[in-house]
């Protein structure tokens, strides 16, 4: 990217003092910041139903709550969601290569559900797959005059040195500040968005308001997710176990309205998946279902790693709702036990980067490993390992329960940075060795950059041979060569 020179050199300084600072410390094992910075512009309420951010989009039977996601395992299919309010109409995608000229139609499926004495409207899936990759498509769905058209661009083709940006959001909601992070990410170039789960928060309703709550979130994040895809993990507030209104299946409204491909990565089911879009091979997993050895998610993970490919993609990127290393008062150590059945995976398999949510503020960790620990061992602390992945909490999305204010003191030596603030992620791919990454805070209706580092890829930047790529891959990416 060609910038102005001297934009371009103190973007490049910051950088790489972020960078020398954060890596430092990583050898060191000093302790980071904590930000004392806590934003309140809104109160954390919900937007009011007949808000603008929930229009009902005009005409009989329209399409709304449209929202897209990856449909295959490599990035050439999507699928496609909406809903119907006032009857089924047709479960078909016309789409094309050109705007209002639509050479191609692939019918879909449809399918309603009950929660309590809600009924849902008729839920509409479609696949379109068969794309090329890199292309940008133009959809329409719908029939008459209340049809809608939107568009996606399909990402790059699988290559090492594909670039791409990822946008991070987790714990959103519906409330203003659920709608200044939309806006902000929206206005930040992200190609898709890695979601660590907590979508709606409608659980924290009763009755039929519960399933009225989820079609608001649906058209309120429609005027992003209708043409990007967003990648679904589910969270605690997916669960909506409430046996007092007679609903005791987990995940009901969830796995109805927002579909995986898990298919596709032969996951059993939609709750852990994984997908390959770029350079970058993406794992969900399901904090809510049984993982321990020998669970059926434990056991598709430990297929799913021997299959990514570094050479292919070298960016391995997990998604998760608790994080493993939090140092929140809130769901301290709820983490814990997913971290001592996978960690040891993490670090054996390289991974760069593990995203997760349910904590209401952001932190970021130093690469470091605690897999010395066990009850009986006397090494109870992490300790620096460069092997291990960078741990990232985005709770921050802007949802009704408020940001998570209490900190642990002192701060943990594998913390790096810590804030209670909304805001969102973007981790911006360069090329096989490097990638950019920002926390966005939202302050005051702006776009603030508060955390930002270059993040080295753990299999290309730290094996010896691998090093020795031609410096055209930096140069041609970020302006400058790497000193590792």
């Amino acid at each position: 990217m060609i910038m102005p020179e001297v934009t371009g050199m103190r973007s490049l300084v910051r950088l790489l003092l972020t960078s020398f600072v954060f890596l430092s410390s990583v050898d060191n094992g000093n302790a980071g910041i904590t930000s004392t910075f806590i934003r309140s512009e809104w109160p954390s309420i919900d937007i009011p139903l007949d808000n603008e951010a929930f229009l009902v989009p005009k005409g009989h039977n329209a399409p709304q709550q449209v929202h897209i996601t990856q449909g295959d395992y490599d990035g050439k299919a999507v699928i496609i969601s909406w809903v119907t309010d006032d009857e089924p109409g047709p479960s078909k995608v016309q789409y094309g290569t050109s705007e209002k000229r639509y050479d191609f139609s692939v019918e879909g499926t449809m399918t309603n559900y009950t929660f309590y004495k809600y009924k849902s409207g008729y839920i509409h899936s479609c696949l379109v797959d068969g794309l090329e990759y890199d292309t940008k498509y133009y959809y329409k769905i719908g029939s008459g005059d209340s049809s809608r058209e939107f568009w996606f661009q399909t990402p790059p083709k699988i290559d090492p040195d594909a670039p791409y940006k990822f946008g991070i959001i987790g714990d959103l909601g519906q409330t203003y500040n659920s709608l200044s992070t939309l806006e902000h990410y929206i206005n930040s170039g992200g190609q898709a968005v890695l979601f660590v789960g907590d979508l709606s928060y409608s659980d924290r309703y009763q009755y039929n308001d519960v399933g009225v709550r989820w079609d608001t979130w649906g058209r309120f994040i429609e005027r992003s997710a209708a043409y990007q895809p967003w990648i679904w993990a589910a969270g605690n507030h997916e669960i909506e176990y409430m046996p007092y209104m007679g609903e005791v299946i987990p995940f009901k409204s969830y796995l109805h309205r927002y579909t995986t491909p898990h298919v596709a990565s032969k996951s059993s089911s939609p709750l852990w998946y994984a997908i390959r879009r770029a350079s970058a091979h993406i794992i969900v997993l399901s904090s809510y279902s049984s993982f321990v050895k020998y669970t059926p998610q434990w056991m598709w993970l430990k297929e799913e790693l021997k299959r990514v490919d570094r050479e292919k993609t070298p960016w391995l990127i997990v998604l998760m709702h608790v994080p493993i290393y939090n140092s929140n008062e809130a769901h301290f150590m709820e983490g814990e036990s997913m971290r001592a059945v996978f960690e040891s995976w993490f670090i054996h398999y390289k991974v760069d980067v593990v995203f997760a949510g349910h904590v209401h503020a952001y932190e970021r960790s130093y690469r470091i490993s605690n897999i010395h620990y066990n009850v009986s061992s006397g090494d109870p602390f992490p300790r620096p390992d460069k092997s291990a992945p960078v741990y990232i909490t985005v709770g921050d999305g802007g949802n009704q329960e408020g940001l998570a204010g209490k900190f642990r003191y002192p701060q943990p030596e594998y913390s790096a940075f810590r804030e209670a603030s909304y805001g969102h992620s973007t981790l911006e791919i360069k090329n096989r060795t490097h990638a950019l990454y920002h926390w966005n805070r939202n302050d005051d209706g702006k776009k603030v950059p508060t955390d930002s580092f270059i993040l080295h890829n753990q299999y290309w930047a730290s094996n010896l041979r691998r090093r020795k790529l031609k410096k055209h891959f930096l140069r041609s990416s970020v302006g400058w060569t790497a000193t590792y």
